[in-house]
């Protein structure tokens, strides 16, 4: 039995996977930890859950079916290379490594060290993540590195470090919101992107106490409104302002914490002056949300939190909100209601923002942004720099500067002064980055495309070459859960003979590349040297090592306390499951009311592109799809691209259920098959975004960024919808097919 961790999202479910009681699968459905596998294939090791804190046994279907992922009908066992006649081909791992390290050293030779670029992946372990970006500093000697989670907690990162001082997704354990009296949710449905944690909400919606905010009435809406909670159905893009006319109502009728306020915190006084414009009625007429509604939720909050005794409230955000070309000052709006009301750095209360991917905390401390070192220290800083050089064995003077962030990165691609190589791991951009075509055409442009991965997926079909590496159950590491609770990932099998660990490559690279510095492919060493990095820093692990998480989960055994939260500065240290009880780290130990304002999508409605279009996940698939879509039972379950519309809309455009759709916005179209449903607000139409060709909607997204976080605006498009007759529908899919069939022959330009 191996105890270990679900691969998918950062609630990091404990799970135990069992090699004896493997067997060959039989047809059947995925429904819980008796479930029988629906698949012909034999499976290595059985999935069943473990008491743990974030699940207390429980899983979702894609934790139930994880197993399915290892024995993918693509999985890479040899490298590939493509050939002169434009298709991939096996070859061995030296000669795939020597013809690696001799175009890497001709880019850099020709066009200089920037020329050559790396982009990561929130679910890489820490000891990947961190050797990404030395591999990419020291062994390349670029500055351009930033990876996925750019996409994804960019903007919730940026306003809590600049409100707060710290970035750690949740500051207080999962399990604490088990006892809050309210819970206001702003831009996440849990109850589809991570069943478990919807567990953690079970006692704010039994007290009514649970409110959601979503244009969609999605399933975690549902559990609010059925609970005798409250729905907030807002117009697309408009969160922002909702939550500043509820900080106006918090502010005009006196609900605020003022002592709280006078001791912990700065900028209120400026804070009120914009608060001001946002009375209830102006925000009904921006946000669509009436009046009554907004302020019967900032009194719900009030009479939950600590200054008026109530028994606790949160405040919780998610990438609805973030994931925005105003998503920072939209997570701020968040934090600054949350401290109106005094619930940050208190127990019982808080505000924090559910990160997505597996890995999606610790891979954003350790060196894959743009702007980071080990320890979430900036790259800019002078001191950081000299201690991070020093455990590298390097002078500071070598390692880079500042690199492009992810959406920008990607748009100079091949271009006269941009990268001419690109090295991906533990990312998909071809289905997962914003207006996917133009990503499409910038890999294109490239010299050399490199993608390490553990299938074919659609950005690893159009490389130059291709790395099969190891995955979850085969690999020793550490992950980051979005509780900052660091975890033991373990290994309960080998993986594919011809499979690597990425720390190999990376080590074995470094070397041809004649790198400075060390490069273990041990993980525990690795590990290690990331603990000596971090010290001092944000994310502090200085305190931590395989041995020491080894043993205190032996001792803990699946209680509340399991894992060791960071920072953790010694090893005598037990760790900080809640942080800013005590203080805030910024200059002045208290948090910043940072004053923002509402402007809107860049997206616009307009005569050709009348229908809002928001995008999200669903249930059975994860991400791009390149795991889940490979098994069997989620794929029966979620098998293509649809879109959800309001029967008044589909009315208007003469939509009957199941026909296929195009949608098409300033960028790009695609094809859907329609649902009809009145969880769609009647001005606005739902696409998850999980599929590639003519089902992906990040065609249709919108590649404008936020100003301070560089996140891309995924969630609010504007777009025009056409029914699609039969033979329009088969040209426009050729169209496709022919599109992803030149990627899988011709690779990078």
């Amino acid at each position: 039995m191996t105890a270990t961790h679900c691969p998918y999202c950062a609630l990091q479910c404990g799970m135990r996977l069992d090699l004896a009681a493997a067997a060959p699968a039989a047809p059947g459905p995925a429904a819980g930890p008796t479930a029988v596998l629906a698949s012909a294939r034999t499976l290595p090791v059985t999935v069943s859950g473990r008491a743990f804190p974030t699940n207390r046994g429980g899983l979702c279907q894609k934790g139930w079916t994880s197993a399915s992922v290892l024995v993918a009908p693509d999985r890479l066992t040899t490298p590939l290379v493509r050939g002169a006649d434009g298709a991939l081909h096996p070859a061995g791992w030296t000669e795939t490594l020597d013809h690696l390290a001799e175009r890497l050293r001709a880019i850099r030779n020709e066009h200089g060290a920037d020329a050559v670029a790396v982009f990561g992946g929130g679910g890489l372990t820490n000891e990947k993540a961190y050797q990404l970006g030395k591999f990419a500093r020291l062994a390349l000697g670029t500055a351009n590195i930033d990876y996925n989670g750019r996409f994804c907690m960019s903007s919730a990162a940026a306003a809590a470090n600049r409100s707060l001082g710290l970035d750690r997704g949740l500051p207080f354990p999962v399990t604490d919101l088990d006892g809050a009296q309210a819970v206001l949710l702003v831009g996440s449905n849990p109850a589809e992107t991570m069943p478990p944690f919807v567990a953690h909400l079970a006692g704010a919606r039994a007290r009514g106490g649970l409110v959601v905010v979503d244009p969609r009435r999605s399933a975690t809406a549902e559990l609010a409104a059925d609970g005798a909670g409250v729905h907030l159905q807002p117009t697309a893009g408009t969160d922002l302002a909702l939550l500043l006319g509820l900080a106006h109502v918090v502010v005009a009728e006196g609900l605020s914490d003022d002592d709280y306020l006078a001791a912990r915190t700065s900028g209120l006084e400026r804070m009120r002056g914009f608060l001001a414009a946002w009375w209830p009625e102006r925000t009904e007429q921006v946000t669509g949300v009436p009046a009554a509604e907004i302020r019967r939720v900032a009194r719900l909050l009030a009479d939950a939190s600590p200054a008026r005794r109530g028994g606790g409230a949160y405040i919780l955000t998610g990438r609805g909100l973030e994931q925005s070309r105003q998503g920072t000052d939209g997570a701020t709006a968040a934090i600054n209601l949350a401290l109106l009301l005094g619930l940050v750095g208190r127990v019982g209360s808080g505000y924090g923002t559910l990160t997505g991917q597996g890995n999606g905390q610790g891979g954003r401390e350790h060196g894959q942004k743009a702007d980071q070192l080990p320890g979430y220290r900036s790259i800019t800083d002078p001191t950081a720099r000299t201690h991070v050089a020093g455990v590298w064995g390097v002078d500071p003077a070598s390692i880079p500067g500042p690199g492009k962030p992810a959406v920008e990165l990607l748009d100079s691609l091949g271009r006269a002064d941009g990268p001419r190589a690109l090295l991906v791991h533990g990312s998909n951009i071809l289905v997962s980055a914003p207006d996917a075509r133009a990503v499409r055409d910038r890999l294109a442009a490239l010299d050399l495309l490199v993608v390490s991965d553990v299938v074919l997926s659609e950005t690893a079909a159009s490389a130059d070459v291709v790395l099969p590496v190891l995955q979850w159950a085969e690999e020793e590491g550490t992950m980051t859960s979005l509780e900052g609770r660091v975890l033991r990932r373990r290994r309960a099998l080998d993986g594919p003979a011809g499979a690597r660990s990425e720390l190999w490559v990376m080590a074995e690279l470094a070397r041809r590349l004649e790198a400075p510095g060390t490069w273990s492919t041990d993980p525990a060493v690795v590990f290690d040297e990331l603990a000596r990095a971090s010290a001092g820093g944000r994310a502090d692990y200085a305190g931590l090592s395989h041995a020491r998480l080894d043993a205190h989960e032996a001792a803990t055994d699946g209680a509340d306390d399991a894992g060791l939260f960071w920072p953790v500065p010694s090893p005598e240290h037990p760790g900080t499951p809640r942080v800013f009880l005590d203080g805030f780290p910024t200059a002045d130990g208290r948090a910043r009311l940072v004053s923002v304002d509402h402007r809107g999508p860049v997206d616009v409605l307009d005569a050709d592109h009348p229908v809002h279009l928001v995008t999200g996940r669903v249930l059975q698939q994860y991400q791009s799809g390149a795991q889940t879509r490979r098994v069997p039972e989620l794929a029966a379950a979620a098998p293509e691209a649809y879109v959800e519309i309001h029967p008044l809309l589909a009315d208007l455009y003469g939509v009957d259920e199941g026909d296929t759709v195009r949608l098409t916005s300033r960028r790009g179209t695609a094809l859907a098959q329609a649902r009809l449903t009145r969880s769609a607000r009647p001005d606005t139409v739902f696409m998850p975004f999980h599929w590639p060709g003519a089902g992906s909607v990040n065609r249709l997204t919108t590649s404008a960024t936020d100003p301070v976080s560089g996140m891309p605006e995924f969630k609010v498009a504007t777009v025009r919808i056409e029914v699609v007759g039969p033979a329009e529908l088969d040209a426009e899919r050729a169209l496709a097919d022919a599109h992803t069939a030149r990627e899988l022959a011709g690779g990078a330009a």
